[in-house]
């Protein structure tokens, strides 16, 4: 039986990005972590939820007006519940502020991930929505950027992440679970914690790391 999705929030909240990360690799699936410059604006940050993918493009001849527009249907399109999963295909400005992530917010979105920029820093802290951004600037994108598509698939350097996988960020950074995988990485995930948690105990009372390994198949 499927977990409903604040059950899934809930449950990918106990886990780390780590734990993801090594039992995506043990089922053979090694590049699911996004670039670690893409780090929370917020030290200690959570982010979990189905991804809702957005690209675009370098484009400073656009139309002003026609920017604006692209970004703000973008960003009304994000559905409850998701993380909008920015690829801007550009470096020259901040692809996300303040007013963006209030809108977002207002409308139950759980954060934004973007390989790209994003500005009005304090203010986005101030509001609580976690975002992850690969730097700051505070230059706009409205003339400088194009919003392509949304709600598709994009790629990150090699990570492919299509809308409806699920998203989960934290201190050390952002893996991307495949939408078929989800249940599956959750449980092993889950159960891999548990492990961990006898290893920590076991080792504060003294145990070796070899012993420990030996003993739990883990380290």
């Amino acid at each position: 039986m499927s977990s409903s999705p604040d059950e899934l929030r809930t449950r990918f909240g106990a886990v780390y990005t780590a734990a993801l990360t090594d039992v995506l690799d043990g089922l053979g699936y090694r590049h699911r972590t996004l670039p670690p410059e893409v780090v929370p604006l917020e030290p200690r940050a959570r982010i979990a939820g189905p991804a809702f993918a957005v690209e675009g493009r370098t484009n400073h001849s656009i139309d002003v007006e026609v920017s604006i527009r692209r970004i703000l249907e973008m960003l009304g399109s994000v559905p409850t519940g998701h993380v909008a999963v920015y690829e801007p295909g550009d470096m020259t400005c901040a692809h996300f502020g303040e007013l963006s992530a209030t809108s977002l917010q207002a409308h139950g979105v759980m954060g934004v991930v973007i390989n790209g920029g994003c500005r009005d820093v304090d203010l986005i802290r101030e509001s609580g929505l976690p975002v992850f951004a690969r730097y700051r600037t505070p230059q706009d994108a409205v003339s400088r950027w194009e919003v392509l598509e949304w709600g598709h698939a994009i790629e990150i350097e090699g990570v492919t992440v299509t809308t409806g996988d699920y998203v989960v960020g934290d201190a050390d950074g952002v893996v991307v679970i495949p939408r078929n995988l989800i249940e599956t990485v959750l449980a092993e995930a889950e159960a891999l914690v548990g492990t961990e948690n006898l290893i920590r105990d076991a080792v504060r009372n003294g145990m070796k790391p070899l012993a420990a390994y030996e003993h739990f198949g883990k380290f």
